[in-house]
């Protein structure tokens, strides 16, 4: 399996010498998990900032890293996706630079994909420049790996790790969350596929939290990515949509994506494929074939709300965008990537007013709430899903002025919602209406409170706002104190009580 990848890998071997220490000898020793180890489903406790900090004690996160100047974390992945087989087999290399100005005693891998029993395995951990990998050891779905001595301030890390995939069959069950990752007849998604570093804060830790019902849970922080993939046994039209521009050699299918939140692909021998150019940019669609004009509708949609917000809050920093239709009734947001429900395609009707519309400029709007300025998306989630959800007013206020009036009173004011904006995805609800209570308060009052702020403090100071937010945390985690102390910075408008009524929390 792995040895049959590493004899191919060899082959290529020539084209990317930054890879080989990832085979070569290494100065540590090799330290191989235990079985009893293996991750399994997690539970779902409160949310923590490590394995010791709870909740009602963790403390605001400071949005600015000690040593921004020193490099992000860098991740290099070479991969077999086995696609008879569901199977992926993949060398990582991460490379770490301790940026926190304190030292690290040990470093904590995320793993999205342990939290589906049997799915991942880690072969082998080992480190080739830093302090020595001594042990792992799994507590929910975070990879403690222990270190013969703390990472000094400053001091790299690389970290190369060998792990399997077995990629979950996604399965549709309106009682269960929509399954992103995996694979079904049509469509594999690798999203979240690699172990991956979360935020180290100072005098905190690393900055994590076990996955809810509904939300997501990630903090990510900006990152460089180097993908090699190579797929097989596959039909010869499949067709790979990406988070960055695809290079071919041979076999080979080589990505680099910089300063990115993820790095996501979805494969599919069905995909029908369209783009639009918006300046530099190419806005690629990829959807299924009944769905030619439900999917150049998304995409042109894609390609407007990128020319606004990008004129609106900052330019775009990639070169590509896909929009993909999900085999999932869920829209999900990545770097470069996202997701469409197949059911906003399924009812598309082919005017403005359509939910197909409203949400693709809403997942276009994550790439810069999500992915250009970066959040807490469990304790936070309202500073991107609220954003993007206001942005998709924008878009119908500038493209769409016809349909603005079905926006409002469609997807925003026929769910009557209420609730506190700065929900998390922890709150407790009632099972039967805890996914639309928690939407309603922080996606949909998220969007009221923006307009209400919008008409408080005047369009000149609300658009200088955010295009100033956008710019002082581009590549960062930003907090809700921070995006106050930025609006404080443009409006000396008293928002006591308009902050009294949608925050539990006064910011």
């Amino acid at each position: 399996m792995l040895r049959t990848f590493l004899s191919a890998f060899r082959l290529f071997r020539k084209f990317f010498p930054v890879l080989a220490v990832l085979l070569g000898a290494c100065n540590t020793a090799r330290t191989t998990p235990s079985p009893t180890a293996s991750p399994v489903a997690p539970t779902l406790p409160p949310p923590v900032m490590s394995s010791e900090v709870e909740p009602s004690s963790a403390p605001q996160i400071t949005s600015t890293p000690a040593a921004i100047d020193l490099p992000a974390p860098a991740y290099t992945l070479t991969a077999v996706y086995d696609d008879a087989r569901h199977t992926l087999s993949a060398l990582e290399e991460i490379a770490y630079t301790n940026r926190s100005g304190e030292s690290i005693a040990e470093i904590l891998l995320v793993v999205d994909a342990s939290v589906y029993p049997g799915v991942f395995r880690l072969n082998a951990i080992e480190s080739s420049q830093g302090p020595a990998v001594t042990r792992t050891g799994w507590e929910r779905i975070w990879l403690h790996v222990g270190l013969d001595r703390p990472l000094a301030p400053g001091e790299v890390i690389r970290l190369s790790l060998d792990y399997e995939l077995i990629l979950p069959a996604r399965i549709a069950d309106a009682s269960l969350r929509p399954m992103v990752f995996g694979w079904s007849e049509r469509q594999i998604n690798l999203v979240d596929w690699y172990p991956y570093l979360p935020p180290y804060r100072p005098g905190q830790g690393w900055l994590v939290h076990p996955p809810g019902f509904y939300g997501e849970h990630q903090v990510y922080e900006a990152s460089d990515f180097t993908v090699n993939l190579q797929v097989i046994h596959a039909p010869a039209e499949l067709v790979v949509a990406a988070s960055a521009p695809e290079r071919r050699e041979g076999e080979w299918r080589h990505y680099q994506l910089l300063q990115a939140r993820t790095f996501a692909l979805s494969l599919s021998p069905l995909y029908q494929t369209v783009t639009r150019q918006v300046g530099g940019v190419a806005v690629n669609g990829y959807f299924f074939p009944a769905h030619r004009i439900a999917g150049e509708a998304a995409v042109q949609t894609a390609a407007e709300a990128l020319e606004l917000f990008g004129n609106l809050f900052a330019p775009y920093p990639r070169e590509t965008l896909a929009v993909v239709e999900a085999d999932f009734l869920d829209g999900m947001e990545y770097d470069g990537l996202f997701f469409l429900s197949n059911g906003f395609y399924n009812l598309y009707s082919g005017a403005p007013g359509d939910y197909l519309v409203a949400l693709a400029a809403h997942e276009t709007a994550h790439q810069w709430w999500y992915g250009l300025v970066g959040n807490d998306q469990a304790l936070e989630p309202w500073l991107d899903e609220a954003l993007c959800t206001y942005s998709e007013k924008l878009y119908y206020e500038s493209r769409h002025p016809e349909a603005l009036s079905w926006w409002w009173e469609v997807r925003v004011r026929y769910y009557q919602p209420r609730g506190f904006v700065d929900d998390s995805i922890y709150n407790p609800h009632s099972e039967a209406q805890a996914y639309r209570t928690y939407r309603d308060a922080v996606y949909l009052n998220g969007a009221i409170f923006l307009d209400r702020l919008r008409q408080q403090v005047g369009d000149e100071a609300f658009f200088a706002f955010l295009k100033d937010y956008a710019g002082r945390f581009s590549k960062q985690v930003a907090t809700g104190k921070d995006f106050f102390r930025v609006l404080r910075a443009h409006s000396s408008a008293d928002l006591s009580g308009l902050l009294g009524e949608y925050f539990q929390s006064t910011p």
